[in-house]
C-alpha cells in the first residue's frame, strides 16, 4: 500500500517534502521531529490515505464502523509512511540530482541512513500490526503487497531499469483504495475493481505530465521515464489515452449500480474538461506550462473521484 506519486502517486504539492526539510535546518527537537516528519512525504502520504478512505466509504454505504475506519486509515497511513521513508533511502543517488528533491534530509544527510531505515522499520512493524489486529486479512495482503511493489518493484528495479516504471508504481498507488474497499467489503468485487482501476489509470497522465516539465532532470538522473525514452509528442499521446481510459473507467460505477445520478454528473463533467484538456496538449506550443496544467488538474480530478466516491452511494 503506497504513494502515488511520483507514481505512485497523490504527489500533492510538487517537492513540499524537500522543502520541509529545508526548513527545518536547526538543532530543536521540533526540527529533527519535522525533518524525521518530511522523510513520509506527506503530500504523497495523505493523498493515499484519502483513497483508502473513500474506498471504505463506498463500500460502506453510509454504514460506517468508526473503529474499523479508524484502524484502517491509521494502519495505513503507518505502512505508507514506511514505505515513503524506504524510498528516500533507496533514491538518494537519484534525488541529489533533481531539483526538487536535492534537499530531502537524506540527500543533505541531516538525517542519516541507518537511523532512517530504523525509522521505516517501526512505522511499517506498528502499522501493520494495526492492520493485522483489527482489519481482515484481505486488507493485510494489499497492504504487504503494495509495500513490496513499491519498494522493490518500482524503487529498486523498475523505476530504474524501464520506461514501464511508472505502470509498475501505479499498482501500488492504487492499493490504498483497494485496501480501503475490502476492509468493509471483505471480498474482491467489480466495485474493487472499478475502483482500483480508476486510482491506477489516474496516476499514469499524472505523473506523466511531471515527465513532461522534469524531463531534463529525469535525464539528468538517468531515470528512463517515458518523456525521456520516448519523446514529449509520444508522451502527449499516452496521457491523453490514460485520462480517456480513466474517465470511461470511473462512470462504470454508475453502470454497476455503486453510484447514483449526482457522482455521475459530477464526474462526466470533470472528465470532459481533463479529457479537453488533454486533447489541447496535442497542439500546445508550451509543452511545460500544458503539463502543469495538466499536473495541477489531475489532483482536482482525483479529489473529485475520491469525494465523490465517498458520498455517492448515499446521494441520488
Amino acid at each position: 500500500m503506497t504513494a502515488i506519486k511520483q507514481p505512485p502517486t497523490l504527489t500533492g504539492v510538487d517537492g513540499t517534502d524537500g522543502a520541509l526539510a529545508a526548513r527545518a535546518d536547526g538543532t530543536t527537537v521540533r526540527d529533527t521531529l519535522t525533518r524525521y516528519y518530511s522523510l513520509t512525504k506527506p503530500g504523497v502520504l495523505y493523498g493515499n490515505v484519502l483513497t483508502a478512505a473513500a474506498g471504505f466509504l463506498l463500500a460502506s454505504r453510509g454504514q460506517v464502523d468508526l473503529w474499523l475506519f479508524a484502524a484502517l486509515v491509521v494502519g495505513t497511513t503507518l505502512v505508507i509512511a514506511s514505505a515513503c521513508v524506504l524510498n528516500n533511502v533507496l533514491d538518494r543517488d537519484i534525488d541529489g540530482v533533481m531539483d526538487r528533491t536535492r534537499k530531502r534530509a537524506t540527500v543533505t544527510g541531516s538525517i542519516g541512513a541507518r537511523p532512517a531505515v530504523v525509522f521505516s522499520v517501526v512505522l511499517g512493524v506498528a502499522g501493520m500490526a494495526m492492520l493485522v489486529a483489527w482489519t481482515n486479512w484481505l486488507v493485510v495482503a494489499v497492504g504487504l503487497g503494495g509495500f513490496v511493489v513499491y519498494v522493490v518493484l518500482y524503487g529498486m528495479l523498475s523505476k530504474r531499469l524501464s520506461i514501464h516504471g511508472t505502470l509498475v508504481g501505479s499498482v501500488s498507488g492504487a492499493a490504498p483504495i483497494l485496501a480501503g474497499y475490502v476492509a468493509v467489503a471483505g471480498v474482491v468485487d467489480v466495485g474493487a475493481v472499478l475502483v482500483f482501476l480508476a486510482v491506477f489509470l489516474w496516476q499514469m497522465p499524472e505523473f506523466y505530465s511531471i515527465a513532461i516539465y522534469r524531463h531534463e532532470e529525469y535525464a539528468r538522473a538517468g531515470v528512463p521515464v517515458i518523456s525521456v525514452v520516448r519523446s514529449i509528442r509520444n508522451t502527449k499521446i499516452q496521457i491523453l489515452a490514460y485520462t480517456v481510459a480513466f474517465v470511461v473507467s470511473t462512470l462504470l460505477l454508475p453502470v454497476f449500480g455503486y453510484v447514483g445520478i449526482v457522482y455521475t454528473v459530477v464526474m462526466g463533467a470533470v472528465g470532459a474538461y481533463w479529457t479537453w484538456l488533454g486533447v489541447t496538449g496535442l497542439r500546445a506550443d508550451d509543452d511545460d506550462r500544458w503539463a502543469r496544467q495538466m499536473f495541477r488538474f489531475s489532483l482536482v480530478a482525483v479529489l473529485a473521484l475520491c469525494l465523490m466516491v465517498s458520498v455517492g452511494p448515499v446521494l441520488p
